[in-house]
């Protein structure tokens, strides 16, 4: 990448950090979020991983789109599922340090990406899996289940029920607000909340819809 357009690149980072009250970002952590979209730039000439070709693009659509989630993260551990080329995993992994991220998809040609990635970004709480969700048995449930722009909410609910933690959320970034999809989740879920995203930079909606197991409480005698 040209030295201007990385310098550019900083800045538009440096500004969408400030608007989503992410500028506690370390410098370190601001190297390895622009590296990454270095690294998706080079692989995007010969893989197509994502349609989105100017990299002060993948900025705002891709790296702040996906810590619009930040926030609404909870450990000790998360799961990616339909990552692509690692998002919104990737950026998020290097925000939460102290998170463990599994990053899932079907697709060989995108894990090798995310691999290579995530080791060259030295990415100690990233691993990286190929499976259908459907049929991913990592013996282990997640508290956070993360889908971005990734099916319908209720596919991804009946596929990835197995995966979510007795107390974990599933949480599915959408563009519009997805209405008729609301009533459509499945039984044994229930929808905390569909609230609008702000991403800096980008006019398109984003909505971000919390969907939780129904706990069962314990009668009393």
């Amino acid at each position: 990448m040209q030295p201007d357009v990385l310098s550019r690149c900083a800045h538009v980072l440096d500004q969408g950090l400030e608007a989503l009250g992410l500028s506690s970002l370390s410098h370190a952590q601001r190297r390895k979020l622009l590296a990454y979209i270095e690294l998706l730039d080079k692989w995007n000439k010969v893989y197509n991983l994502t349609a989105v070709r100017d990299p002060l693009e993948m900025v705002t659509r891709h790296i702040l789109d996906s810590l619009a989630l930040f926030p609404y993260l909870k450990g000790p551990d998360v799961l990616d599922i339909g990552t692509g080329a690692g998002l919104p995993g990737i950026p998020l992994a290097i925000a939460r340090p102290d998170v463990d991220f599994t990053l899932l998809d079907a697709s060989a040609k995108k894990t090798r990406f995310v691999r290579q990635a995530a080791a060259e970004l030295g990415l100690a709480n990233v691993e990286v899996a190929q499976a259908r969700v459907e049929k991913y048995r990592p013996g282990r449930k997640f508290a956070t289940l993360i889908a971005r722009a990734f099916g319908s909410l209720a596919w991804i609910v009946s596929g990835a029920r197995h995966l979510c933690g007795d107390d974990g959320e599933i949480l599915l970034m959408k563009g519009a607000y997805p209405e008729p999809e609301l009533a459509e989740i499945p039984a044994g879920f229930k929808v905390i909340e569909a609230v609008k995203l702000h991403v800096p930079g980008l006019e398109a909606e984003r909505h971000l819809v919390r969907i939780a197991p129904v706990r069962m409480e314990a009668s009393s005698v």
